[in-house]
């Protein structure tokens, strides 16, 4: 059985929890762990560093096809479990969008 992605309706957007893997050979997405969060592994190290949060902002607006500057961190900067807000898609094509990218 497939769990959904754990993304949620935002103001003007989607929130979605992702959990973060540093030192990676190169950026990806992951997958979707059993609970239900996004992982991607990122090359920056450490999870909570501005390098590895400011890596993970570009990827995740390359992915979904919008400017870095509607894409933030919101939660969970200094960790490896973030909630990432996505400004201007909603759910259903933020869904639509990574499911396609797995």
């Amino acid at each position: 059985m497939s769990r959904r992605f754990e993304i949620t309706d935002a103001r003007g957007g989607a929130a979605l929890s992702v959990r973060v893997v540093t030192q990676a050979e190169r950026t990806e997405i992951a997958g979707v762990q059993d609970d239900g969060v996004l992982k991607i592994r990122l090359v920056a190290s450490p999870a909570g560093s501005p390098s590895a949060n400011q890596e993970l902002v570009v990827f995740l607006a390359g992915q979904l096809g919008v400017p870095a500057k509607n894409v933030a961190v919101v939660a969970g900067e200094n960790g490896r479990e973030k909630i990432v807000s996505i400004e201007g898609l909603s759910v259903a094509q933020v869904e639509a969008i990574l499911h396609g990218s797995q």
